[in-house]
């Protein structure tokens, strides 16, 4: 046990104050950092309580609008057919789609850490027994869990991606939160670092870069317009109406134009902007 000798120096023990100051700078300094923003974000909101509700494009339809009822927009020269299914569709009549025209096909698999979609294999399997390119997508709550554990887990169940030619990557769905706050009560930077952990984790995981779904009044609202996306992840916008319309920043051009929530058999169709060879090209990495 040392002992303070006569004559030597005395330091005083650092105040209480001052350790709580630097263990507020360290937590401060964590949060910022991106994959700690969800996380900090998740603390205390429940696990989704109605998720078969929640598809891609539930709230945008809910929060945007639709079009007028009517004939679809005219599709341009190259483009694809397709459309989007969740839980809500049940067992869909992908025979008929195919004889319609539709050749691709997204199917959310995921919500969250703790919802699988229970129509998945026969939506999943089911087009792509029909001869369609079929791909996943999940339905982001970035105030629940980490974008990390979030992409981890879509990765587990039925997000996953091979290399067979027929089948797309993975797409984040990023909208207006059906339980709550806009903008699942994250900042701008909070859910652009969100992101960035769900998508870098998700291309660990398979080796592809995942596709964003986003509308342009949402992403400005809740990322403050970020162009952080735009020169790597291929963009999936919906807007109901006659054109794609502005998108956000970052991207020169729209990937999949989800165009309608009321088409034929399903309600969400969608078209691929380009001809077939380029959406087998996306399906190839």
């Amino acid at each position: 046990m040392s002992v303070l000798r006569s004559g030597s120096p005395h330091r005083p023990a650092r105040s209480l104050a001052t350790v709580a100051g630097i263990l507020l700078t360290l937590v401060s300094l964590l949060l910022a950092l991106p994959g700690t923003a969800g996380a900090a974000a998740a603390q205390g909101a429940p696990e989704p309580s109605h998720p078969g509700q929640d598809w891609a494009g539930s709230q945008i339809a809910r929060h945007e609008g639709t079009a007028a009822g009517g004939a679809p927009p005219a599709a341009p020269l190259a483009s694809v057919e397709g459309v989007d299914v969740s839980s809500h569709n049940g067992n869909v009549a992908w025979s008929t789609l195919w004889n319609s025209g539709v050749r691709f096909a997204y199917v959310k698999a995921t919500e969250s850490t703790s919802y699988t979609n229970p129509y998945f294999a026969q939506q999943y399997n089911g087009s792509y027994n029909t001869g369609m390119i079929r791909g996943a997508y999940h339905f982001a709550t970035p105030n629940t869990s980490s974008g990390a554990a979030q992409a981890r887990y879509f990765a587990d169940h039925g997000g996953g991606w091979s290399k067979d030619g027929r089948t797309l990557p993975g797409a984040l769905d990023m909208e207006y939160n059906p339980y709550g706050a806009t903008c699942y009560g994250l900042s701008a930077a909070g859910l652009v670092n969100w992101m960035k952990d769900w998508f870098a984790t998700y291309k660990a995981r398979t080796g592809r870069d995942a596709v964003l779904y986003t509308s342009t009044n949402w992403w400005k609202q809740c990322t403050g317009n970020s162009a952080a996306f735009g020169a790597v992840n291929p963009l999936w916008i919906p807007r109901y109406g006659s054109s794609a319309g502005e998108l956000p920043a970052g991207w020169g051009f729209h990937t999949i134009w989800q165009y309608t929530s009321s088409g034929p058999t399903v309600g969400d169709h969608n078209r691929f902007n380009g001809a077939l060879d380029r959406l087998r090209a996306l399906a190839n990495g």
